[in-house]
């Protein structure tokens, strides 16, 4: 079941469709420490990330903070991202900079699945993780790779979704699907997922 969702778009962070933060009239770089200053992580690291990271970190920062990962054993959660730019963004940055002097401050995040690594890294998260990169949100993709997690025995919740930026442009969508809970929730299916993700 999905328990909880998250989206980022338009300088805003949505909580299951509630807005948490906006502050649209800003560039993204503002917004995102505007949103970290808003939510108090207590994480000085967030500072270094690129800006592909600093939204999954703050999605999952929302999505994780009134439902506790911490009651499952941290090899029994799963992490599965998608995008459709990779680390373009922070591509960019890093091929301007080696025009002078390449920074290795930017190289670390040139590759995609460092989002999901800073989000595993915070939430001591150790199970399973993945990171697609698709032309478009793929919720069929999500939903299959996800179920096939939870089918394992020793997988009991998954952090999924969608994470993209370039530039200015942001479009994030984070969930939390848990096996425990049959009865509250949505159900997982890629029918729901298109639903919430497009709301």
């Amino acid at each position: 079941m999905i328990t909880t969702y998250c989206h980022i778009r338009n300088k805003t962070i949505l909580l299951k469709g509630e807005t948490i933060f906006s502050n649209k009239q800003s560039l993204l770089g503002d917004f995102l420490i505007n949103a970290y200053d808003f939510l108090k992580p207590n994480y000085p690291k967030f500072y270094k990330m690129d800006n592909l990271s600093k939204l999954g970190f703050l999605a999952a920062e929302v999505l994780l903070r009134d439902k506790t990962i911490k009651d499952y054993p941290t090899d029994a959660v799963a992490v599965v991202l998608s995008n459709a730019t990779a680390s373009l963004d922070t591509d960019y940055r890093f091929q301007q900079s080696a025009e002078n002097v390449a920074s290795p401050a930017l190289f670390v995040y040139t590759l995609a699945n460092i989002v999901a690594g800073e989000i595993c890294i915070r939430h001591n998260i150790t199970g399973e993780n993945a990171f697609f990169v698709t032309p478009a949100f793929d919720a069929e993709l999500l939903h299959l790779y996800t179920n096939s997690l939870l089918a394992q025995d020793d997988i009991h919740a998954c952090l999924t979704g969608w994470v993209n930026v370039l530039d200015e442009q942001h479009d994030v969508f984070l969930y939390l699907t848990e096996k425990q809970h049959h009865n509250t929730g949505i159900e997982h299916t890629a029918s729901a997922l298109t639903k919430l993700y497009t709301q």
